[in-house]
């Protein structure tokens, strides 16, 4: 069988997301770094981009596959590896989750990105300030939204108590907020839900600091 390999940037929150499901589900896997930012970005190579066609990361080879976007990935996994499930019983609560899911897929981390955030560089007066308030500015739109959310049904998870597939975007997404200086006290529940999974063996094997690609270990 071919090997494993996630081809990953220790920072991107997308390759986060996917390394968590991959310690949770027990799978062994070769990590293979891209640099997105040195040289322009390795992400634009012609090797990489025969492989993600739109030059990001994360990749997946798994079971002869090449999958592609964190949430086909992390539903692939969950549909082929269902121990432990990452999405709850009943329907509604299903919806639940796919909602805080594309809140942060859709809602925030891409008007954040390393994309958007070169384009405001280049185009504002004073780039560096500009960046940091535009990513503070999205990201406090969607956990305003979150923490009205999930205050009423987050008991440790965002949704009860069973890790799923929205806690493995939650996580990157306040490291994210911290990253840009977003002041998180007023959002006590997202908070509440980071610091719970925070010394979780599947979130601490995932965190950027533990990636052979970390600048400190590389």
């Amino acid at each position: 069988m071919s090997p494993t390999r996630l081809y990953s940037y220790y920072r991107s929150s997308c390759s986060w997301r996917v390394r968590i499901a991959l310690a949770l589900k027990g799978v062994d896997y070769e990590y293979v770094a891209v640099n997105l930012v040195r040289g322009g970005g390795e992400q634009h190579g012609q090797d990489y981009r025969e492989k993600n066609p739109l030059a990001q990361v994360p990749t997946l080879e798994i079971d002869g596959a090449r999958l592609t976007q964190s949430v086909a990935i992390i539903e692939y996994l969950d549909e082929t590896r269902p121990t432990p499930p990452l999405l709850p019983d009943s329907a509604a609560e299903r919806a639940l989750v796919r909602s805080v899911v594309e809140t942060i897929n859709a809602g925030i981390q891409p008007l954040q990105n390393l994309g958007p955030l070169l384009r405001i560089g280049i185009i504002a007066d004073n780039g560096e300030a500009e960046k940091i308030a535009w990513a503070r500015h999205y990201i406090s739109v969607g956990f305003d939204a979150l923490e009205r959310q999930l205050a009423p049904v987050s008991r440790g998870c965002v949704l009860g108590e069973q890790i799923t597939i929205a806690d493995l975007f939650l996580v990157p997404q306040v490291y994210n907020a911290r990253r840009f200086g977003l002041d998180l006290a007023a959002y006590p529940t997202l908070s509440a839900i980071d610091a719970r999974l925070a010394d979780q063996p599947a979130f601490v094997a995932a965190h950027p600091e533990r990636q052979p690609d970390y600048p400190e270990r590389s």
